[in-house]
């Protein structure tokens, strides 16, 4: 006994009204610029001829530039209760006054606290 089922898949007819719309929205997915957030404020601590402080200040302006925050940087060299305070651990990244990175700025885990990092809250007992 020989049973053949055919299958026949009916595509539904595509028009270039479609196609417009698929494409427009790609392109607007492909070119959506990220939130600004100014309400975030920067601040590295670095010193002299510190080729990770280099790296990570050039880091942060390409994100600046993307979104917008607030970027200020301080050497601690200038202070002697900032040398007692990181030592030789620099360079250091402050966000909003919460220390966030020391030796190394992860990329990753920066894009996701400037996505989802929010305004600070209001801590006021009643």
């Amino acid at each position: 006994m020989d049973v053949r089922i055919k299958y026949e898949f009916r595509r539904r007819p595509t028009t270039d009204r479609v196609r417009t719309m698929a494409l427009a929205s790609f392109w607007n997915w492909l070119t959506r610029s990220p939130t600004q957030r100014p309400d975030l404020h920067f601040l590295l601590y670095t010193r002299a001829a510190c080729p990770l402080c280099d790296e990570a200040w050039e880091l942060l302006v390409r994100y600046q530039k993307r979104y917008g925050f607030v970027l200020e940087t301080r050497d601690i060299d200038a202070s002697a209760d900032l040398v007692h305070e990181f030592g030789q651990c620099v360079p250091v990244v402050a966000i909003n006054g919460k220390v966030r990175f020391r030796g190394h700025v992860n990329e990753v885990l920066l894009q996701r606290i400037l996505i989802h990092e929010g305004p600070p809250r209001d801590t006021k007992e009643s």
